[in-house]
């Protein structure tokens, strides 16, 4: 029988399930994501139901033989990160990508706590696109699809600021011709350099992330569409979606 108690952890997702419980989907900080249910939660005046909801820091204890375990216990562990507008839509965003990429019960200890400041972060009354590329990295590094250097020495081996370089999927960067500059997956070494430091500077850094996290995100989700990138498009991009 497994048995955790008083987990740090978020909800990622919360759907009925049968009369008077719910189906959650947890992001906890020793144990990653976990699927459980809360029974009874749904009936009048229930204590935890208010508290199980996305962006509330949580304790929680649950129990189980099955995969599919019982909550037995929620406790708040913080206040409710409140995000508004566009960084609400980005907290979604967030979940979504955690719900299609994380395998249950594979820790990632340090993704939560990425994603906790991040949450942190876009309570904030205009969305920073920083925040999100920043979190992206990192999911795609804790994840073992980091695509950048991680070291000075290792970054000016790979790229060099004055060439531009092709991304092509389960192959890396590769130089460009000339007559490739302007294919979508071209990027220069320049603004390669600077994702990689988490440097937002340089002129079209930002947009080359997102058009660069996007190539390695597309053969991990598959089929699978996160919805709430539609949210907060700007106008013109929806043709790129899914």
């Amino acid at each position: 029988m497994k048995r955790v108690l008083l987990q740090p952890a978020y909800v990622l997702h919360r759907r009925p399930y049968r009369e008077t419980s719910c189906l959650l989907e947890l992001f906890t900080q020793e144990h990653g994501r976990v699927s459980v249910v809360a029974k009874g939660v749904n009936k009048p005046r229930t204590a935890w139901s208010g508290l199980l909801q996305p962006f509330i820091p949580l304790l929680v204890s649950f129990s189980g033989k099955s995969d599919l375990l019982s909550v037995n216990q929620v406790e708040a562990n913080g206040v409710l990160q409140n995000l508004q507008a566009d960084c609400l839509f980005a907290g979604f965003y967030l979940n979504e990508l955690l719900m299609c990429l994380l395998q249950k019960w594979d820790a990632h200890a340090n993704l939560y706590l990425k994603y906790e400041k991040t949450l942190y972060l876009l309570q904030s009354a205009q969305l920073d696109e920083k925040v999100l590329r920043s979190f992206e990295l990192t999911l795609l590094n804790e994840l073992g699809y980091g695509i950048l250097p991680k070291t000075e020495i290792s970054l000016h081996n790979t790229f060099s600021s004055e060439k531009w370089y092709r991304f092509i999927p389960e192959h890396g960067f590769l130089s460009c011709d000339l007559h490739e500059l302007n294919a979508a997956n071209s990027f220069s070494g320049k603004n390669l350099m600077a994702m990689a430091r988490e440097d937002w500077h340089e002129e079209g850094c930002l947009a080359d992330a997102k058009r660069l996290i996007r190539f390695v995100l597309a053969p991990l989700l598959g089929d699978r569409t996160i919805h709430s990138r539609r949210l907060f498009m700007q106008p013109g991009e929806e043709q790129n979606e899914k």
